[in-house]
């Protein structure tokens, strides 16, 4: 532990801080008890599954919320900064490489349409940088994006793509050598969304809360009853060898993803919410010998058109999403909490996948129309074959607005906190808003990488020698866990 580490411990004692309860371990729950154990405070840390950080796929940061057309300006800006923030604090997550937009013939948008907002987004984080210069974790802000027209295109792909590549000229090659070129609208654009490794999240968040003395860790531990009383709650927990758990907390944040309305129900605080089932495809292109960016081929959503992304990983593994219900959505997959009870009740189908993994013949099926989906527009990408076990979660949208994509806390008394996070890139500012609300520490404008000294001692190979460890135990590729990008 470092030396700043040991004396917020030491103070933590000194001041008998409290302790706060926080149940879920994914990347909300993860991020809240590691940056709150982080700055001192006393924090248990429950979790149902074996390990942390292991629900839906996360793959990108959505650092302007580029690949949704759909949200609004706002929202793009907060993401913006939620995710500048996530990677000062997870130095070692981040896929450094672009992600192309393009919007085909076939769809009613206009990429015009796309260029004031990437302008707004641009502006927004020129300020963040110049407010602070270790905001600029995108790149250069005059660099943010660029556009490329069908003349373009062509010219990049009779480039020779380095070994190492930088430029987004370099990143485009492949794309405009594979491409369907003449089923785009034109421009196309490449932007400084980069990918994000949940496997390396998880990897990171792990090694830091096992290191902290003042942060108790219960994995296969499951809530089962909520006390409140005159000091805070007691929760009533079974762990995996049948055996009661009591433990007693001033505070409890609620971070249980998808399942936050059970947790609710136990705490009588109900919440509207809607919680939706998506799936990604894991997939190897055996052709792939280059460097890809992520892309996105826009398409109304729910629609057999419904937007298209390929998100690449090292040795030709890709991950896909198809927004149609036969690929990454689901008949009855988005589903809303009622009177009677917080949490949304899935159709039992989908229940059963997330309690019992998938059908086999349903995991191959729904994999491979994710390869035709995308072959309609890189062709060759037909070749691509499965590569094991869908990547799959719900996910919880607080309220009722399923276009929502920017949400981070909301609070019910005293000392009860939900952690409602769209994106997980909006947890580390869930966090800090938790202690700042309860009056639990005074930032007085101290900077992420102050806040989080044994995060910032981890070193980019211990995460991923563990991010792959991670991913083995799971059954993933461990090419899912390396870093990829510059």
């Amino acid at each position: 532990m470092s030396k700043l580490a040991s004396h917020m411990l030491e103070e933590n004692k000194k001041s008998d801080r409290p302790t706060i309860a926080i149940i879920g371990g994914g990347i909300a729950g993860s991020t809240s008890a590691l940056h709150l154990a982080e700055i001192g405070l006393n924090v248990v840390l429950v979790e149902k599954s074996p390990s942390l950080v292991s629900g839906p796929p996360i793959c990108h940061l959505h650092a302007g919320g580029n690949l949704y057309r759909d949200i609004s300006a706002d929202q793009c800006i907060e993401l913006l900064k939620q995710s500048i923030d996530s990677v000062r604090l997870y130095p070692h997550t981040i896929n450094r490489r672009p992600t192309v937009i393009a919007v085909p013939k076939s769809d009613s948008g206009n990429p015009h349409d796309l260029i004031e907002r990437l302008e707004t987004i641009k502006s927004c984080y020129q300020k963040l940088v110049d407010a602070d210069n270790r905001n600029q974790v995108l790149g250069l802000p005059a660099d943010y994006y660029k556009l490329y027209s069908y003349d373009d295109l062509q010219t990049v792909a009779k480039l020779n793509q380095s070994a190492q590549p930088s430029s987004f000229d370099d990143w485009v090659i492949p794309f405009a050598k594979s491409v369907d070129i003449d089923s785009l609208q034109f421009p196309v654009i490449a932007v400084q969304e980069y990918g994000w490794s949940a496997f390396r999240v998880a990897s990171s968040a792990t090694i830091v809360l096992e290191s902290l003395d003042n942060c108790q860790l219960y994995t296969d531990t499951q809530v089962v009853a909520l006390n409140k009383n005159d000091t805070g709650w007691q929760l009533e927990c079974l762990n995996a060898e049948g055996k009661t758990i009591h433990i007693d907390a001033d505070y409890l944040v609620n971070a249980c993803g998808y399942e936050t309305g059970k947790i609710d129900d136990l705490a009588l605080a109900p919440r509207e919410r809607l919680v939706e089932f998506k799936a990604a495809y894991v997939t190897c292109w055996d052709e792939c010998n280059e460097f890809w960016p992520e892309v996105v081929f826009h398409g109304p959503r729910g629609t057999p058109n419904g937007m298209a992304q390929l998100t690449p990983y090292a040795g030709g593994v890709f991950q896909l999403h198809g927004m149609t219900e036969d690929i990454t959505l689901f008949s009855d997959g988005l589903v809303s909490s009622n009177s009677m009870s917080s949490q949304p009740q899935l159709p039992q189908r989908l229940t059963k996948k997330l309690h019992s993994g998938w059908d086999k013949f349903m995991a191959s099926e729904r994999t491979y129309r994710a390869i035709d989906h995308m072959a309609k527009f890189i062709p060759s990408y037909k070749s691509a074959h499965e590569l094991g076990t869908p990547l799959f979660g719900a996910q919880q949208i607080p309220g009722t607005d399923q276009t929502l994509r920017a949400a981070d806390v909301s609070f019910e008394g005293q000392n009860y906190a939900r952690v409602e996070v769209v994106k997980g890139s909006s947890a580390l500012e869930a966090a800090m808003r938790i202690a700042d609300n309860w009056k639990l520490f005074n930032y007085g404008g101290s900077s992420i990488e102050s806040l989080h000294p044994l995060s910032m001692s981890l070193t980019a190979r211990d995460v991923e020698l563990k991010a792959e460890e991670l991913a083995i135990q799971r059954n993933y590729p461990i090419e899912l866990a390396l870093i990829y990008g510059n």
